[in-house]
């Protein structure tokens, strides 16, 4: 039976890591069943799922996404491996190639053949966390006699983040399922079924962003900056290409392009941001977030939006029902 949850990303904008302890015990006691982490320029993808396996040890820990390119693989396998040991069975390790931005621009990365080295990485880690010594040459990577020193006493879930179809395979066909982000619920129905093909136990995780306001004015003008800071990288655009968008968001990538970002911005439209980020009442979130489940999300991964709302507040209104 396929795992069925309801979580939210972790650490919470602008509080010290070291004072999130009771916002993590909160979580648990409001009936959420995962807490997830990122990795792009604020805290590392492990150190917050580490402080939240022992704070709330009831809470599954995923991570949504760690990039394949920015750890060698045997690092990688070492901090996969050690929160898988420090909390057996609750470990989902969301892997992805991230974008060209984070490992090119900031890492100093080439970002070269990215399924290919995604591919590679799920396969290695699949063999190196049993503990066996892997001598191997992949196609991105050699790895000669790495032998991990901590077995996990159960292996961690592996899921792939996924955008169009050849992710969204491997993601079924090799990984644990997929992790998909910046989509709308009714996409869900399109991205799905290529997960399945894998099989119909596979997870699909997304991450959903929410701002529980009904200030629309705020939403709109905001969510103009996140969805542009997005779409605009160039492993989004082509995701929201295939997803039939492109009539309605080459205007905003044309004068986003000739550098007039005011104007790209106000041509992203209304109804974007209302597929996109998931806004209004208490309620309201809740009902669209279930549309997300209804079309074949197994667990919503929650990331609030900092609209202008109080996040402390917003996990209480957005828990589970």
């Amino acid at each position: 039976m396929t795992y069925q949850g309801y979580g939210m990303t972790i650490p919470f904008d602008g509080v010290p890591l070291h004072e999130q302890r009771d916002w993590i015990v909160e979580l648990a006691d409001l009936g959420y069943t995962d807490v997830w982490s990122s990795e792009a320029n604020g805290a590392d993808g492990f150190t917050p799922l580490a402080l939240a396996s022992v704070w709330a040890p009831s809470l599954r820990l995923g991570s949504a996404i760690v990039p394949s390119f920015t750890r060698g693989p045997a690092t990688l396998a070492q901090c996969v491996a050690s929160l898988a040991d420090a909390a057996p069975g609750r470990v989902a390790f969301g892997i992805g190639t991230s974008s060209n931005v984070i490992v090119e621009r900031w890492n100093d990365i080439p970002f070269t053949e990215p399924f290919k080295k995604t591919r590679d990485t799920v396969r290695f880690l699949r063999a190196a966390l049993t503990g066996e010594k892997v001598k191997a040459d992949y196609d991105t990577f050699s790895v000669n006699g790495f032998k991990l020193g901590i077995v996990p006493e159960q292996q961690p879930k592996i899921l792939v983040a996924a955008l169009r179809q050849g992710m969204l395979r491997l993601a079924g066909a090799e990984g644990d399922g997929a992790i998909v982000n910046w989509l709308g619920a009714e996409d869900v129905s399109t991205v799905a079924p290529y997960v399945h093909e894998g099989g119909p136990d596979k997870e699909v995780v997304a991450r959903i962003f929410v701002a529980p306001t009904e200030d629309r004015d705020t939403v709109m003008a905001l969510g103009r900056y996140a969805i542009a800071a997005y779409l605009t990288v160039p492993v989004y655009a082509e995701f929201h290409r295939w997803l039939g968008r492109e009539e309605q968001l080459q205007p905003m990538w044309d004068l986003w392009k000739a550098g007039d970002r005011k104007a790209a911005l106000a041509a992203i439209p209304d109804s974007l941001v209302d597929t996109l980020i998931v806004h209004g009442s208490p309620e309201a979130c809740r009902e669209h977030i279930a549309r997300y489940q209804e079309n074949g999300i197994t667990t919503p991964a929650l990331a609030i939006l900092p609209f202008g709302v109080d996040q402390r507040q917003a996990i209480r209104d957005l828990a589970p029902r």
